[in-house]
């Protein structure tokens, strides 16, 4: 078993970084080569400006290139709920905009001619006890009505023509959602952005940054200084950098995952005879997909805990009692890679975009960073061009997370909360 992201593993690795150290000036300075920084890059090298892409370790080596490779329209959270808190204009604009994130993404990958098997097959969102599809039908109705007709619920009785599980007791369907293998999304994102005059400097984190006259900043890496007129934070949850504002109002949670060896047809015919990105609706929350070349990825939360070696070897162990829970037929069935990655957690699990103090940011993705972190990185490209009116989520405050820090002291806390409401809940 590899301790290492089947993403990460069976991608073709970036090949145009950018030699030496950044100097000089740059128009706009991009931290962060995950799918933000990338497709900010992408859409401002395409309207003439000079980039610099400084990135800590490799591109799209972090959250981007380590998560279930779901690149699903819709709220993570019950949109009826997001209704009565936002009100109804402001969750229809935002649901759109998650929307309008997948689009983005299949448009690029045609756009760029990107191969990494980007396919619309739909997101199964599987009640976990029965209270909870009477949740997601009242949400499904509110969603026809106000942002959503393509969706729809499957009763109990229907759910083996989605999934070969007596787990659960019914879902709901997302036609819109898509898969991809976001290894070779990333790498081919990255590969475009540099075709079109991008620098990418790998290995290569900002450690200081200092405001000029004239609103430009001075950037400081570890072997060079350089300035920009503009800079843009993509940095999810980086620990390196002056970044401790941020950092009070993010936490970073662990998300696991397993992949199966390769699996017969007939096999997954009658597991997942659709195909689709798969979620369930507990607290501790499961996920799972298929990949091209056969294997079930199956994984989720299983502990309140960052990621490390260690710490993906126990909760893969847990992963892998939960999909056999659910697909008992896979309980011989090898393993062949566990890994972990760090979610950016929110405190509402919405995103954030805009400015502060002269720095641009868009991060805080919260699980929804597939589709809203490549949208969210080209509207980041206008709205440093002036057209701040285009950032769906310019309106929301971000608060910091009282007695927060930046590291999560607090998560085996949480964790004992969420599992005692996923018992009577």
């Amino acid at each position: 078993m590899k301790l290492k992201s089947y993403w990460l593993d069976t991608a073709v690795p970036f090949s145009s970084a950018a030699n030496g150290a950044p100097e000089g000036e740059a128009d706009v300075a991009v931290v962060g080569a995950g799918f933000t920084g990338l497709a900010a890059a992408l859409a401002l090298a395409r309207k003439g400006a000079r980039v610099v892409v400084l990135e800590a370790g490799r591109v799209a080596s972090a959250a981007s290139g380590r998560n279930g490779g779901h690149c699903n329209n819709g709220f993570a959270q019950d949109y009826y709920a997001m209704s009565m808190k936002l009100g109804v204009e402001r969750a229809k604009a935002l649901y759109r905009a998650f929307d309008a994130g997948v689009d983005k993404v299949e448009a690029i990958v045609t756009e760029e001619r990107i191969d990494c098997h980007f396919k619309r097959v739909g997101k199964l969102k599987l009640a976990a006890k029965p209270e909870h599809y009477d949740r997601l039908a009242r949400s499904q109705a509110l969603m026809a009505e106000q942002a959503d007709p393509d969706t729809r619920m499957v009763p109990r009785r229907e759910l083996r023509a989605e999934i070969g599980s007596d787990a659960y007791y019914g879902g709901l369907i997302f036609e819109k959602s898509a898969a991809m293998h976001v290894g070779k999304f990333g790498q081919g994102l990255a590969e475009a952005a540099a075709r079109r005059g991008a620098l990418i400097f790998e290995n290569c984190p900002m450690v200081g940054l200092r405001r000029l006259a004239g609103h430009r900043h001075e950037v400081r890496t570890p072997k060079s200084r350089f300035r920009a007129r503009q800079i843009l934070l993509a940095t999810g949850t980086s620990a390196v950098g002056p970044l401790g504002w941020f950092r009070r109002r993010i936490v970073p949670v662990g998300a696991f995952i397993i992949a199966t060896e390769p699996l017969p047809l007939d096999l997954l015919d009658r597991l997942t005879p659709r195909r689709r990105n798969t979620t369930d609706t507990r607290n501790f929350v499961n996920y799972f997909r298929t990949t091209a070349d056969h294997r079930l990825l199956f994984g989720g939360r299983a502990r309140f805990a960052t990621s490390n070696s260690l710490s993906d070897m126990k909760s893969g162990a847990i992963l892998r009692k939960s999909m056999v829970r659910v697909f008992p037929e896979l309980a011989d069935v090898r393993i062949d890679y566990c890994w972990g990655g760090m979610v950016d957690m929110t405190r509402d699990r919405l995103p954030r975009a805009g400015e502060h103090n002269g720095l641009y940011y868009s991060m805080g993705y919260s699980g929804h960073g597939t589709q809203m972190s490549t949208l969210m990185g080209g509207i980041m490209a206008d709205v440093i061009d002036g057209r701040v009116d285009l950032n769906p989520l310019r309106d929301f405050d971000w608060p910091a997370i009282p007695g927060h820090f930046g590291w999560p002291w607090f998560l085996p806390l949480v964790g004992a909360y969420y599992r005692y409401r996923d018992l009577v809940s």
